[in-house]
Formats: C-alpha cells, sequence, structure tokens
C-alpha cells in the first residue's frame, strides 16, 4: 500500500464482487485471516447526521423542533466536543431556516455542517450559509459510479477533485462522504482517490476529511475478513497511507444488525469520528444511535466530566412527545421499559439488590429508576417493589394488602387476559386495598 503503487485502476467494466454479493443470496462472509492490531486515538468523538440521513426516515422535522433537539445535543455534550459536529441538508428553505436558528445559538459544540452533491451548485449554499466545513457525495463504489452515475472510475475522481478545490479555495473544509465504501475497490479507487486527497490537503495547506460511508450495512467488525467489509481493514489502510485519526470518520447502517458494534470498532481501529443519529433514526434501517455512542464513549474512554448523560432521557421525553417520534418500549437505555422486569423472580432480586437485573445506576446516570412491569408472572415481589417505588414505603411481601392485589390480578389472568396491568388499574387496585392510607405520590 506504499504511495507510490497509489494508482486509479479505471476499468472498463465495474467490479461488483459478486462472490461476497450475489444480490440472489445473503452476502457471503470471506475471511483472508490477515490480522489488523488496534489503534485507537487518543481522542475519539460522536458527529451527528438526525437532520440529515435522520430526516430521510421520517417525516421532517420543522425548524423549531430541530432548534430544541439541537439544544439538548449541546444539553448533553455539556462543552466536551463529545458531540462534536452536526450537519444539515441545505435545499429548502425550511433547511436554511433551521440552520440559521442553529448557528444563532453560537455553540462551539456542535458544530453547525453542510452536506451537498459534487457539483458546483451545491457548494453556493454553503457558501451562502457561511459554514466552515460541508460533507460532499463522493459514491466510491462502482455500483454507485459506473450503475448511477454512468461515469468512469478517473471522471467520478476528477469532478470529485474539483468540488473540492472550490471548497478549499473559498476556505470551507471538504468532508468527502465515500458512499458504499463497503463494496468498493479498496486499492483499485479508494486508496487512490485519498491519497489524492491528502496531496490537495498538503497544497491547501487546509485539512480534509474522509467519511467511511457504509451505505447498505455490509461493514463487519472483524479484522480478519477480507476488503471490502473489513472496517478494520478499510481504515488501518488509510491510515497507513497518511490520514490522521482526525480526519476519519464512520457513518453506518444497520441493514444486517451491525450498526452499533461497528461504530464502536471503527474508533478501536483508528477513527477518530463516529457518525450517528438520535435514537438509531436514518435512512431504511437507521444510523448508530447517537445516545449509545455515548455511552459506548464512557465505556471506552470513562466517564466525561461535563457530560449531561441524564439529558439523554429527557431528548428521548421531547421527540416523544413532540415530534411523534415512536420509540419502541424495550429500546435500550431510553425505551419505556427498558429497565422494567416482568418476572416475579426478577423483581425479588431487584428488591434485594437492584444491581442484581439493573445494567447500572439508570436513577444517577439517565433520570430512569428501575421499574416493575404487572403480569401474571410478576408475583407479590413485583407488586411489592411497584408500591414501593411509587409511594416511598416499606411493605411486608406477605402484607395482605399486597396479597389482596395479587388475588385480583391472578383473578384478572384467570379470566384469560392476556395485557399487562396497567399503572391505572394498579393505582384504583391500591387506593381500594390500603383504603386511601398512603403517603403522596412521589
Amino acid at each position: 500500500m506504499a504511495n507510490k503503487n497509489l494508482r486509479l485502476v479505471n476499468v472498463e467494466k465495474p467490479n461488483l464482487y459478486r462472490q461476497t454479493f450475489s444480490y440472489t443470496e445473503f452476502p457471503r462472509l470471506i475471511f483472508d485471516n490477515r490480522e489488523v492490531e488496534y489503534d485507537i486515538p487518543e481522542e475519539i468523538w460522536i458527529t451527528d447526521t438526525t437532520f440529515r440521513d435522520g430526516q430521510q426516515s421520517r417525516p421532517p422535522f420543522r425548524p423549531e423542533q430541530i432548534l430544541k433537539i439541537y439544544d439538548l445535543l449541546h444539553e448533553i455534550d455539556g462543552g466536551t466536543g463529545l458531540i462534536r459536529q452536526c450537519e444539515f441538508f441545505l435545499y429548502s428553505e425550511r433547511d436554511r431556516e433551521a440552520v440559521e436558528l442553529c448557528k444563532e445559538r453560537g455553540y462551539k459544540f456542535p458544530e453547525v455542517t453542510g452536506w451537498i452533491r459534487a457539483v458546483a451548485a451545491d457548494f453556493k449554499l454553503v457558501s451562502q450559509m457561511g459554514l466552515s466545513e460541508t460533507g460532499i457525495l463522493t459514491s466510491a463504489s462502482d455500483y454507485h459510479i459506473f450503475l448511477k452515475l454512468r461515469k468512469t472510475r478517473a471522471q467520478a475522481m476528477n469532478a470529485y477533485l474539483d468540488i473540492v478545490k472550490a471548497a478549499l479555495d473559498s476556505s470551507v473544509i471538504p468532508r468527502c462522504h465515500l458512499e458504499d465504501i463497503t463494496r468498493a475497490d479498496y486499492e483499485g479507487f479508494v486508496l487512490p482517490f485519498a491519497a489524492e486527497l491528502m496531496k490537495l490537503s498538503k497544497k491547501y495547506d487546509k485539512p480534509i476529511k474522509i467519511r467511511l460511508c457504509d451505505t447498505l450495512g455490509f461493514g463487519l467488525p472483524w479484522a480478519r475478513v477480507s476488503l471490502p467489509r473489513s472496517i478494520p481493514k478499510l481504515i488501518y489502510g488509510l491510515r497507513q497511507i497518511g490520514v490522521p485519526s482526525e480526519r476519519l470518520e464512520w457513518h453506518g447502517h444497520n441493514d444486517l444488525h451491525k450498526v452499533q458494534v461497528n461504530a464502536a470498532t471503527a474508533w478501536l481501529y483508528g477513527c477518530s469520528a463516529a457518525n450517528a443519529a438520535i435514537f438509531g433514526c436514518g435512512e431504511r434501517t437507521g444510523n448508530p444511535p447517537l445516545e449509545a455512542l455515548v455511552v459506548e464513549h464512557a465505556q471506552l474512554k470513562g466517564m466525561t466530566e461535563g457530560v449531561n448523560y441524564a439529558a439523554i432521557t429527557e431528548l428521548a421525553e421531547y421527540v416523544r412527545k413532540e415530534s411523534g417520534f415512536e420509540i419502541p418500549h424495550n429500546y435500550p437505555l431510553v425505551g419505556k421499559d427498558f429497565n422494567v422486569t416482568r418476572a416475579g423472580i426478577h423483581a425479588d432480586g431487584l428488591l434485594k439488590n437492584e444491581e442484581i437485573y439493573n445494567c447500572f445506576d439508570t436513577q444517577k446516570l439517565l433520570n430512569r429508576p428501575v421499574g416493575v412491569a404487572i403480569t401474571d408472572k410478576t408475583g407479590a415481589a413485583g407488586i411489592k417493589h411497584w408500591i414501593e417505588t411509587r409511594y416511598q414505603i416499606e411493605i411486608p411481601k406477605h402484607d395482605r394488602r399486597i396479597t389482596k392485589i395479587k388475588d385480583r390480578i391472578d383473578a384478572e389472568y384467570a379470566a384469560d387476559r392476556v395485557s399487562m396491568i396497567s399503572d391505572e388499574e394498579m393505582f384504583e387496585w391500591v387506593r381500594q386495598s390500603f383504603e386511601d392510607n398512603l403517603p403522596p405520590l412521589r
């Protein structure tokens, strides 16, 4: 992979990697058994694509909703630079209004950046909005170059380099989005293109960033998998030709259920930035969940002073109530039931010590107390826990009033009930059993 060998291979026919991507079968996992070592950057961070890729998966947010979400991202970041940037579409009046509203906040983090296609007309929008950095769509695979753009590799690369030069000439940092890199000819296109970008960076004495886009979620986290699917090898090759870690960014999708581990893997092998969207929104199957990467970062680098982890809960509550954002009840970290147990034996363990069945102190870190949902499997321990957490009292598990409530629950399910007992029902049954002899709700 020496620089002198990095010449564009301008093939006549596209390389579609049919041995791996037959299309009529699931993609094949091919090992070459060549190892790549960890290369964890000293500093790693998150960039956000909620207002770009995230809005390709749902009805668009209104500008005032974008501003509130942006404020909450800033609140989570706490001035640390953990959530370093947000990217925005620039095409519609609504897009540009949202950009202006967020820019007016004057926050250092997250920085407002743009996203454009590799055409001169789009670049004018970046200049008009006064942005210092923009993403540029630079499709990397022959699927896109030959079948979508109808160009040769040389034609595509030259067009990309022209728009990058235009950005540099205008003192805008270009961030090249290598779309579909996990199906791209790595040595025939990706590395030669990256080498040309580094030459331009040196010539202009300005940074050029490279985003590795796993457009269809084909990326794999294992070092011994062959290219182009191995994330460790994709990053390793770019690092070997001199691309600094701080100029590398990973952008994934969840088509094959690896979006989160792939983003963390990118960090482990030398990529400083991981792109994400709130609660995993994003085109088709979604992007890495931003809140999950905040927690992943804490596991890799330790808790960061200044980061407001509890604001993740506030963000979830806002988008659920104000934008109709559907978060599954069992969704990790923010789902309504993510730390709620329905099993009686688990509830009994929670009463003895909540560490037994709670993965961390959700009350302290996320402002989410552990909970118990009431079903026919809950048992007296679960009823006891439900009452104690809401009224801040202690009751023996075999108290006759708990037994009375349990008998009523058992009768419901004996009569073929299939739904869980609602909180409203529980409040009424507790009131009746305790004859209003309870302290106010907490």
